[in-house]
């Protein structure tokens, strides 16, 4: 893996780690794609650290089940708003 992808998947996770952001969230403020960071995220990083990449898994995990509920108020905050 070349030097720059190791450090771009290093600052990643540690911004994940730091804020619980999103994949998409990630995606914006490292201006990469949200495949990008997923792959990164589940791909490279457990060869970079295996104890990151766990930590990373369960705030992923989190942030996909709790999806739908985000969803869910955008959609209820556009309603509410054109009324």
């Amino acid at each position: 893996m070349q030097e720059y992808i190791q450090k771009r998947v290093l600052d990643i996770c540690a911004h994940i780690l730091e804020t619980r952001a999103t994949v998409r969230q990630a995606a914006l403020i490292f201006q990469v794609s949200k495949s990008t960071v997923h792959k990164d995220m589940t791909e490279r990083l457990p060869s970079l650290n295996r104890q990151l990449a766990q930590e990373i898994k369960a705030i992923l995990e989190y942030n996909k089940a709790e999806r739908h509920l985000r969803g869910g108020e955008a959609t209820r905050r556009k309603y509410k708003e054109l009324a």
